[in-house]
Formats: structure tokens, sequence, C-alpha cells
């Protein structure tokens, strides 16, 4: 059984600094290498080939989250069920 890592993060930001992050991780997903790590640990990944991409929003209140996650497999992975394009706006 392949062994299996968790890196995991929390922390405020403010927005400058979440958007340099999110700049680094596109950056890293465009070059087939992502590191990520803090005082606690450091974990490197290689996004190749198809990459699946999960996006969720909950509100309540005053408070909201947005949620990203991406996973994608070592070996080809085909395609699931088409739910459309996904269309994001920075109006």
């Amino acid at each position: 059984m392949a062994k299996q890592e968790l890196f995991e993060h929390v922390s405020l930001q403010d927005r400058k600094s979440i958007k340099k992050y999110l700049k680094a991780l596109t950056s890293g997903i465009g070059n087939g290498m992502l590191s990520l790590a803090d005082n606690d640990g450091e974990i490197t990944l290689s996004p190749d080939g198809l990459i699946r991409l999960n996006v969720s929003v909950q509100r309540d209140d005053q408070r909201n989250e947005l949620h990203i996650v991406l996973g994608w497999t070592e070996e080809d992975d085909e395609a699931s069920s088409d739910p459309g394009t996904l269309v994001i706006r920075a109006d």
C-alpha cells in the first residue's frame, strides 16, 4: 500500500497575500510542479494530465467559504461526466 502524506496550512491572510499564493499555484500547475511548505512540513506535487476541478461555495449570514479542490492521479485519467463550462468573473 502506498504511503499517505498530508499537508495542511490554515492561517488568516489579506487579499494581496491570497492573490500571491493563487498566482504561485497557477504557475506551479502550468509548470507541472508544486511545492508547499510551512514550519510543520513540506510536500511536492507533480500535476499532469487531466485534473479534476471541484468548486463550491457556502454562504451563511456573514460567513463565506470558497473551496477549490484539484485532483489527479499519477496514471492517465479519463474525463468523468461533463457538467458544462465553469464561468468565474471578477466584476
